[in-house]
């Protein structure tokens, strides 16, 4: 079984405003809701592609109702622990400059963290656990290293997707696979990257622990780096960018979803290639039919 968490899941309320006025009464063109969070993407891709997925993390308040009721329009599995407050509005605006205002969020506290990784504790060996996505500021910075350690020895192949520090930290659990992008690449090891120098700083990750480090690199495509210290390259395919956001969870997904077809993580990483390429190139994220049309057109 397949599980993804989402600390804060939020209500993305995206809006085209393509004269936006600060201090004045703007109207919008276009405008429409969608769940929203990292662990949610990886979960909904997964879904559209026909694999079914439990999404955990914690929800609060008539917000979290309305994204639990999304969600379960997808066929996702829900196993949200609720919890006091209301889950968060992330305001995307949309124009000639692209402007984000993301909720903060319900509190969680150590006891909410502490019942969900009895949860986690119950996964059986070869799940595949999805982690993803900032730490609310209302939980310790260790969070993601806490869960890790709680599942350590239980034979989970845990997917970590998160930033500096609290990336590096994780690896001494030995994560199955990590995906940091270039830009995350370089804020590890505060250093400007070539795409020539990337498999040397993934091969760095390896060393620390990862088992297998997944570098995206937009639309130049994504490098796979193995703890054999090989790597594997797949080429992005054409198309017109029209939106980023969940593009890097569309990957994840597509690499899920060939490591659980084939069992080949190689094959897993150019479908997650051409999903995360087909969320970019429309308006929602990638549907069956476009990460199939694309793979055809990148054989």
């Amino acid at each position: 079984m397949i599980y993804t968490v989402t600390f804060s899941p939020a209500l993305d309320y995206v809006v085209d405003v393509w004269n936006l006025r600060p201090g004045e009464i703007n109207r919008t063109q276009h405008e429409k809701l969608m769940p929203g969070g990292k662990g949610i993407n990886v979960s909904i891709v997964l879904s559209n592609l026909g694999v079914k997925t439990t999404a955990t993390g914690f929800l609060a308040g008539f917000i979290g109702k309305y994204v639990q009721e999304e969600i379960n329009k997808y066929g996702i599995i829900d196993d949200f622990i609720w919890v006091d407050g209301v889950s968060r509005i992330n305001l995307k605006i949309k124009g000639k400059m692209e402007t984000a205002i993301n909720g903060q969020g319900p509190t969680i506290s150590d006891n909410d963290i502490d019942f969900l990784i009895s949860k986690l504790k119950k996964l059986k060996e070869n799940d595949i656990l999805v982690i993803s996505g900032a730490i609310p500021n209302t939980l310790p910075k260790n969070t993601y290293e806490k869960i890790l350690q709680a599942i350590d020895g239980l034979g989970i192949k845990t997917i970590v997707d998160t930033t500096n520090e609290t990336l590096l930290n994780t690896l001494k659990y030995h994560p199955f696979l990590i995906k940091p992008n270039k830009e995350e690449l370089e804020e590890i090891f505060n250093v400007k990257i070539s795409n020539d120098d990337i498999v040397m700083y993934c091969n760095k990750l390896i060393d620390m622990g990862a088992l297998n480090v997944i570098c995206s690199m937009g639309g130049d495509g994504a490098i796979l780096v193995n703890n054999l210290h090989e790597s594997f390259y797949v080429k992005a395919p054409s198309g017109k960018l029209i939106n980023t956001v969940g593009a890097g969870d569309s990957l994840v997904a597509g690499v899920i979803y060939g490591l659980i077809k084939t069992d080949d993580l190689k094959t897993g990483l150019k479908i997650g290639v051409a999903c995360g390429s087909a969320s970019a190139y429309s308006e929602n994220l990638a549907t069956k039919e476009e990460v199939f049309e694309l793979l055809y057109n990148m054989n």
